[in-house]
């Protein structure tokens, strides 16, 4: 009996080989799969099949679509922003932040109308097809909710066709992140499609504000600012990345992919023609700046990621999580930059923020309470340096007399080491600190260097207004402080005795330097203006006392001596 079994069952093996083709040829296929997600869906006007054609060749079931009949949007909103999607390509259309305002005095919208219009809306997907690209962003997908929803939210955005199925999801909180959900598939294989934020900001006016743009990256505690000239169009980034995106001077659109070793970055650079002047809209005279952009995520497979779209204040930025891979500081306060002077830059706001939080609710009148602590307390170090000063003045005939000895040996010669030595042991003797008098000059500096980087970074003085100025991050719009500044580093300069000076170089000095101080600070930000002015006024206060002290006498007694001796 088995071997009868096995026999008919290799007949019938057999038969159904043979007759293949003829089944083929006579009986009506099912379509294979990839006919069926070719096929497209028959057009309206064409007539149903006839029963007799339909006994032939049964109809084939379409590929399930999904798309939206019409245009709509939906409103995610907070006490932070108010973020309005269209379903045409599942996109941000409006991004604005209620706490912030443009040059207009309008509620800043972080969308650049402009370049968006013509190089992509946030949120879009991003694909090195660019065929794919154009019809990720245009097609109409169809949404999970319409109208205004409240925050906490999730919205999910979906498309199918015969080809391409996309699904977006955004969910909101109460803070500045939105988690994002992207996954795009091409028949069945998933594709590259990475969500991006594609060109600039909505607070570019000036063309300062474009050429302050900077793609930015972090990996632990290392942090890649790259500039405009550095980034090129399309080009892909590997990471890993803790964090990865687009700012400029005072905001910021970055990712922080859920996968940080499998992520990566494409850089995206445009070029825009804006006015000369912002203020002046309609003006012909136009420029052509970049915008650039950013879109993270992982290649070949869904993203998942958090997005922080937002200010780059401080206290916001150190409230956001980051799980680094190595021991740099778990959140996005990198994203300020500080300048090289960072670790004197990041205390001094600080304290700025206290004085403006506790003592006085303006951010000018904070500046020239923490400008006079500043200067009073640098003033031991001005009278140490006047000390110094004087003790080198007194010792100048031995010096020259060592200095006119050696005069006839060269620089090369081993006998010039000797004349330093005499010189050296002679300052010790008189007690000489040879950098005692540059000394406040080489402390105020990383000062004021960091005073400019804080200056230029904290967002909290962007439209800070003090008396006359309404923007303290700006320029002075009546250049008053400039001038100020001019006026009163020309007098502390002609009532600071420099005995030790020739008094044809102390004329150039007192001349030359106010202005070419003032040159350098005519367009720097107010704040700035009025921290090195009012230390001038501080120091003009304290120079007036301290010449009136037997140090200060003696120092002037000194210069008019040596002034006397070269008139003759």
């Amino acid at each position: 009996m088995e071997k009868r079994l096995l026999l008919v069952f290799a007949l019938t093996f057999l038969v159904i080989v043979i007759f293949q083709p003829v089944l083929k040829k006579y009986l009506p296929q099912a379509p294979s799969s990839s006919q069926t997600q070719n096929q497209q869906p028959p057009p309206a006007s064409q007539a149903p099949p006839t029963p007799a054609q339909a006994s032939v060749a049964p109809p084939v079931a379409a590929v399930p679509a999904e798309a939206a009949s019409a245009e709509t949007e939906t409103v995610v909103e907070n006490d932070l922003y108010r973020v309005t999607f269209t379903n045409r390509g599942a996109q941000v259309k409006s991004w604005v932040l209620k706490k912030f305002d443009d040059e207009h005095g309008k509620p800043l919208d972080m969308v650049n109308a402009a370049a968006a219009e013509k190089y992509g809306y946030p949120l879009s997907l991003w694909t090195y097809d660019e065929t794919l690209r154009n019809k990720l962003s245009s097609v109409l997908y169809v949404s999970s909710q319409s109208g205004t929803v409240n925050a906490p939210a999730s919205i999910t955005f979906e498309y199918a066709d015969s080809d391409v199925a996309v699904r977006k999801t955004f969910s909101f909180d109460h803070t500045y992140l939105v988690d994002v959900q992207t996954s795009v598939s091409m028949k069945g294989a998933p594709v590259t499609a990475l969500p991006v934020w594609p060109a600039g900001f909505g607070d570019q006016a000036s063309l300062a504000s474009y050429s302050a743009t900077q793609i930015e990256h972090q990996l632990g505690d290392d942090t890649q600012r790259l500039a405009i000239k550095k980034i090129s169009g399309g080009g892909t980034l590997q990471g890993p990345f803790d964090w990865a995106g687009v700012a400029d001077q005072y905001f910021a659109a970055v990712f922080l992919p859920d996968d940080p070793r499998s992520a990566v970055l494409i850089t995206l650079r445009n070029s825009l023609e804006v006015p000369k002047d912002w203020r002046k809209p309609d003006s012909k005279e136009t420029a052509k700046v970049d915008v650039l952009g950013a879109a993270v995520g992982i290649l070949g497979a869904p993203t998942s990621e958090r997005m922080f779209v937002g200010p780059k204040s401080l206290h916001v930025l150190e409230s956001v999580r980051v799980p680094t891979i190595s021991g740099a500081p778990p959140d996005l306060r990198a994203l300020i930059n500080f300048g090289f002077f960072h670790y004197i830059a990041r205390p001094l706001f600080l304290w700025l923020k206290w004085t403006h939080d506790k003592m006085v609710p303006n951010w000018g009148w904070a500046i020239v309470i923490q400008t006079l602590i500043i200067t009073v307390a640098l003033a031991p170090l001005r009278i140490s340096g006047m000390h110094s000063m004087l003790k080198m003045q007194r010792i100048q005939p031995q010096m020259k007399a060592i200095q006119e000895k050696y005069k006839k040996y060269g620089m090369r010669d081993p006998r010039k080491q000797e004349m330093n030595k005499e010189l050296m042991d002679l300052q010790r003797q008189a007690g000489v600190n040879p950098l005692g008098g540059c000394l406040p000059m080489i402390i105020q500096i990383p000062f004021l260097f960091a005073y400019y980087g804080m200056l230029g970074s904290a967002i909290d003085l962007r439209h800070a207004s003090w008396l006359w100025i309404h923007d303290l991050s700006a320029a002075d719009p009546y250049y008053i402080l400039p001038i100020l500044l001019i006026v009163t580093m020309f007098l502390t300069q002609r009532m600071t005795p420099q005995a030790g000076m020739d008094p044809a170089q102390q004329k150039m000095m007192n001349y030359m330097m106010p202005v070419m101080m003032g040159f350098i600070f005519f367009n720097l930000a107010a704040g700035l203006n009025l921290y090195y002015m009012e230390s001038n006024l501080i120091s003009i206060v304290q120079q007036a006392i301290m010449n009136r002290t037997r140090l200060g006498r003696e120092m002037r007694e000194m210069a008019a001596k040596r002034a006397r001796k070269k008139e003759k």
